[in-house]
């Protein structure tokens, strides 16, 4: 093996994106704490699956938030002597805890609606159930724009799941105020027991959402065919190379790995070369900030035993 090149990057990045994670983990938990209180007295009071329903939902809220507030706090510490990649996995094993609940809920919601079809009890106290229902959807839709942003800002996976959740629940809220007015208003009793097993299915297909996206995390799954094509192009702007070969890429957390052989003229220095690979990381940290990278400088010419020779361009996989 010829040299090795490695560069830290900056935690500029990271440490923003830290605070911000753990911020939006904390304004969730917050949020669902407020909102299981008030979801336990009105379902008390009416007598609603559906808002059951939606008082199970918050309850599994509070602690998937819980749990994504340890798992982005941890994901967000840096390297350290026994994990040397950073700890950006615990994210994805945090959302993928949460699609556990996440199921678990919904096929108990779906039970209790079933079995609501069964037994055919009516519901009481309207006022109280809409307005709580009014109440919960208003704080939530302030609690998804700010997820939204952060989300934007860190494309955290943990935080994703979470925002889910919570949209899931604006649905809950007003499918609870749906089923109430429908049941005591227009007396049309099944509609309680309908909305809860709709409730069911949407959370379902979240969960499923949240999963597949997780376990590409933690399976290493390269990165978009659009994001490595950008990413070799800069590469081999570089004048003095001539070519890239043995890409490998992956995302953990919030840190985007890449490592990669190049060819350059046999002739060149080792502090030449040193230069070459610096120039690089210092382009490609222009469009890609805080990504780890790690190079392999090949002499142009000389056949690898037992690797694929062929340089690689934008737009090839």
């Amino acid at each position: 093996m010829s040299g090795i090149h490695h560069h830290h990057h900056d935690h500029a990045h990271g440490d923003e994106r830290a605070s911000l994670t753990a911020k939006a983990a904390m304004a969730s938990v917050s949020v669902a704490i407020f909102l299981v209180g008030l979801k336990v007295w009105a379902s008390w009071d009416t007598g609603s699956v559906a808002m059951l329903g939606s008082l199970a939902d918050t309850s599994l809220d509070l602690i998937a938030s819980l749990i994504t507030f340890f798992g982005v706090r941890l994901a967000a510490r840096p390297a350290d002597d026994e994990h040397r990649f950073g700890h950006g996995k615990a994210e994805a094993i945090a959302a993928l805890f949460q699609v556990v609940l996440i199921s678990v809920s919904a096929i108990g919601i779906a039970w209790r609606g079933i079995d609501r079809f069964n037994s055919g009890a009516q519901t009481e106290g309207l006022e109280l159930g809409v307005g709580v229902s009014l109440v919960a959807m208003a704080v939530t839709v302030g609690l998804l724009a700010y997820q939204r942003m952060v989300i934007k800002r860190t494309g955290s996976v943990a935080i994703m799941t979470d925002h889910v959740h919570y949209q899931s629940d604006l649905l809950l809220n007003l499918s609870v105020i749906a089923a109430l007015v429908l049941d005591q208003v227009l007396g049309f009793g099944l509609a309680d027991p309908i909305f809860g097993i709709a409730i069911a299915a949407w959370l379902l297909f979240g969960a499923w959402k949240g999963a597949s996206y997780a376990i590409d995390q933690l399976m290493d799954k390269e990165w978009a065919p659009e994001k490595r094509d950008r990413f070799l192009a800069m590469v081999n702007a570089h004048p003095e190379m001539h070519g890239i070969h043995e890409l490998k890429t992956r995302t953990s957390g919030g840190i985007d790995f890449a490592q990669f052989h190049i060819w350059l003229d046999p002739q060149m220095t080792v502090e030449r070369a040193h230069r070459v690979m610096d120039e690089i990381e210092q382009e490609i940290q222009k469009e890609f900030p805080g990504v780890e990278l790690l190079i392999h400088p090949d002499p142009k010419g000389l056949p690898e035993p037992g690797q694929d020779t062929t340089p690689e361009t934008a737009g090839e996989q």
